[in-house]
């Protein structure tokens, strides 16, 4: 997964500009999220790229970064 990807999919969610977003971003810190934007673009980025996020690996996501890392490592395989 490209951070391209998941920026755009941030900028879109928060109504913002994707080149604003840095891969050390804190989603509740700098984005100034509360929870249930945290949760809703969980929901958004699971939605984009059919992989689920269970409850566990949301609450270790703290970073843009975090994000990608998560998604890098649970993408299924293509055939």
């Amino acid at each position: 997964m490209e951070f391209e990807t998941v920026a755009g999919i941030i900028a879109e969610h928060f109504g913002m500009d994707a080149e604003d977003i840095t891969e050390d971003m804190d989603i509740l810190e700098d984005l100034n999220a509360t929870s249930m934007d945290a949760v809703e673009l969980i929901v958004a980025i699971e939605n984009v790229t059919d992989v689920s996020i269970p409850d566990e690996a949301v609450d270790e996501i703290r970073t843009v970064n975090d994000i990608v890392n998560y998604l890098r490592a649970n993408m299924p395989e293509e055939e």
